[in-house]
């Protein structure tokens, strides 16, 4: 029960993740790594309020509102400056490396384990027991659920259509006399809030923030999104923010049974990179086969 519960526990962390990467690689078609150090600003920011005596919950958009602001300048250095997607999130990702290391004051690794967090307070620690040891997921949950909800919503309203497509028909949205620029900068600024979020997240619930901890987030929020969109694709009631939030889960899992069949901790990166690369070739042979049976028709 408890390999479960830490499965779904980590699966509803990096969900978060996954929904700003679902906005960057699914909607704005924008391969953005800065998520891999948003998500350390977003633990690096909530590590530091917590100890300055911010209460847990407010840390929480306070963090979100960093992660948009270092979206906002990868988005600024591709719409200003000119500098190629790809590029402008790698520029971010590696200057976010030293801005990280400053909000700590220069310690790659600060533990808040003494501090009281969403997932560790008075209050929880009052509950009855049998309701206290589901009180973490159940947090998680209640987080994930109304991060999903305020997104879906979001992109039902005008700025939302526009940011779908910025993603699918830049063309489109000059000839609605809006700035394609200005939408993708948003666009990128709420993915990383998002990132940010989740960073801010798994710093309360692991209780400590660690410089590295961003590292493979790109690769972890494109498996979710992918094995979300793929595994769920035939069930069209379910939005594909609740099929990004439940590939997170699944991908967890799979991590998971490979550490309980043995696997080393040395090589989790490795089968991570090797798991992207079958989702991968698995969704192009699948898009291949999609095409030529069009053509053939």
């Amino acid at each position: 029960m408890s390999i479960l519960l830490g499965v779904i526990n980590e699966g509803l962390i990096y969900a978060l993740m996954a929904l700003g990467v679902y906005i960057t690689y699914s909607i704005l078609d924008f391969p953005d790594l800065s998520v891999d150090s948003t998500f350390p600003l977003g633990a690096a920011v909530t590590a530091t309020l917590i100890l300055a005596g911010v209460p847990p919950f407010l840390t929480l958009p306070l963090a979100f509102a960093a992660g948009a602001l270092a979206g906002a300048v990868t988005g600024l250095i591709h719409v200003k400056l000119g500098i190629r997607d790809l590029l402008s999130g790698i520029i971010v990702m590696t200057g976010l490396y030293s801005i990280n290391l400053a909000i700590t004051g220069n310690k790659a690794n600060l533990p808040i384990f003494s501090q009281d967090t969403i997932f560790e307070n008075t209050w929880i620690s009052g509950l009855p027991p049998a309701l206290a040891d589901y009180s973490t997921p159940l947090i998680l949950l209640l987080i994930v659920l109304v991060v999903k909800l305020l997104l879906d919503l979001y992109l039902e309203t005008r700025s939302g259509y526009l940011l779908r497509a910025a993603g699918d028909n830049e063309t489109l949205v000059t000839s609605l006399a809006k700035d394609k620029g200005r939408v993708k900068l948003l666009g990128l600024a709420l993915a990383n809030g998002l990132t940010a979020l989740s960073g801010a997240v798994y710093c309360q619930q692991k209780g400590f923030f660690e410089i590295s901890i961003g590292t493979g987030t790109m690769v972890m929020g494109l498996a979710s999104v992918i094995i979300g969109a793929r595994v769920f694709a035939r069930i069209t009631v379910l939005k594909t923010t609740s099929a990004v939030i439940l590939g997170s889960i699944i991908y967890k899992a799979c991590v998971s049974l490979a550490m309980a069949a043995g696997l080393k901790t040395l090589y989790l990166k490795l089968v991570t990179s090797l798991l992207f690369l079958l989702i991968l070739v698995v969704s192009e042979r699948k898009k291949r086969n999609a095409v030529h049976a069009r053509s053939v028709v």
